[in-house]
């Protein structure tokens, strides 16, 4: 969560209030700051779950990216 905050405060981007049921769409992030955030989480975590598989079934909320990361982490 932390990097969503980060990443809106340095693209200057209007951060809705976060919760597991926000909407990513909804967040008030754009696909270059998605783009940041799962590349920084890469570099930290080692780990890209995106990248993972070729059956994924992506994020559509808050709580579904986490669940996302602690799932595809080692």
């Amino acid at each position: 969560m932390a990097q969503f905050v980060q990443v809106a405060t340095e693209r200057h981007k209007q951060l809705a209030p976060l919760s597991d049921s926000l909407v990513l769409l909804d967040s008030g992030l754009d696909s270059l700051c998605f783009a940041i955030i799962v590349a920084r989480l890469e570099e930290a975590l080692g780990c890209d779950p995106f990248a993972a598989t070729e059956n994924i079934q992506f994020p559509i909320t808050l709580g579904d990216f986490i669940k996302f990361y602690e799932d595809a982490v080692p």
